[in-house]
């Protein structure tokens, strides 16, 4: 529809590109994929909003300039592999899918993996395949990865996704306590990882294993 065609592309301008967001397929991805589709109908006139929006379980789908914040912070390729932690609504992975070859993503609601999977279906979105399962433990069968987003917060950096990935390999995730985390990029080097910091950011709990009980 023309009126959220529209949306998007203030979406990008305002919120994207007025705050830093420079990568061309993260911009391109974001035009491209219709993020009204990923919340419930009454609140799809707000879903190119400057905001997180909650999608049912206790769940959010994150607002639109931390979604680009973490995808351009990956340095994604076209032929790269990339395991999401967290489908939550689907956007993310998504918008992962417009720019790379593969995306594996796990989801331990199945209310809101069911609600995803239509979507990608309906989009035809066809290089996302989704799980049911403890994200923490990554998805070893289809690794290693080039790249690893967590989109849920954590108190540290799973073990299992480190393993999982690639030599050269980035993952972002936030890690802290459940009220406020950081947002840290690990690049993996020579079996080695370096962090930094990205920003002060504020995420649903990362539930598993490795991650909060709940």
């Amino acid at each position: 529809m023309e009126q959220f065609a529209t949306s998007r592309t203030k979406m990008v301008q305002e919120q994207l590109l007025a705050r830093g967001i420079v990568d061309r397929n993260t911009i391109e991805a974001m035009l491209t994929v219709p993020r009204h589709l990923f919340v419930d109908d009454a609140m799809q006139g707000r879903a190119y909003g400057d905001h997180p929006l909650p999608i049912g379980a206790g769940q959010t789908i994150s607002q639109p300039y931390i979604v680009a914040m973490m995808t351009q912070a990956l340095e994604l390729g076209a032929d790269d592999k990339v395991l999401e932690i967290g489908t939550g609504s689907g956007y993310q992975a998504a918008v992962l899918s417009r720019i790379c070859s593969q995306v594996y993503t796990v989801e331990r609601i199945n209310s809101l993996l069911a609600r995803a999977r239509k979507i990608f279906d309906k989009l035809r979105y066809y290089n996302i395949r989704a799980k049911l399962d403890d994200g923490t433990m990554g998805w070893p069968e289809n690794g290693p990865y080039d790249a690893i987003i967590v989109t849920a917060g954590g108190p540290e950096i799973p073990q299992p996704l480190i393993d999982q990935l690639n030599e050269g390999g980035r993952l972002i995730i936030p890690v802290g306590d459940q009220n406020v985390q950081e947002l840290q990029l690990v690049r993996k080097n020579e079996g080695q990882v370096e962090i930094v910091s990205l920003a002060s950011v504020r995420f649903v709990d990362l539930v598993g294993e490795h991650g909060w009980n709940k």
